[in-house]
């Protein structure tokens, strides 16, 4: 049962690398990296899962032995906290690059776009 979030956070991954490798708008490469982003948030939480376990503070419901069976690691939940954050950074600045693009060519596929281009 506690697998269930590890399979959505790989199927969320799979359909936003998808997303990001196969869509030709550059709204739904982003919205594909979002997905392929909160994909893994869910992969990193679901690894970190201990059934049972409870927070990381030691006090007269957890004793010092019992510890490390029963405290859940705060580090791999901090790491998500931190890039979710990254990632909100990450996909505003792609959405205001998107913005920019549609202002000055007024199309978002990515094939109308040759000034980079050999």
């Amino acid at each position: 049962m506690e697998y269930i979030s590890m399979i959505t956070g790989f199927l969320l991954v799979l359909l936003g690398l998808w997303g990001v490798l196969t869509q030709k708008n550059i709204i739904k490469i982003i919205i594909g990296f979002s997905i392929f982003d909160t994909g893994l948030h869910i992969v990193l939480v679901s690894i970190a899962y201990l059934r049972g376990g409870t927070a990381p503070v030691i006090d007269k419901a957890v004793k010092v032995t019992e510890a490390i069976e029963k405290v859940v690691d705060p580090v791999p939940h901090a790491l998500v906290l931190t890039a979710i954050v990254i990632g909100l950074g990450v996909t505003a600045l792609m959405l205001v690059y998107a913005l920019k693009l549609y202002q000055n060519k007024k199309t978002l596929e990515v094939q109308s776009f040759n000034d980079l281009k050999w």
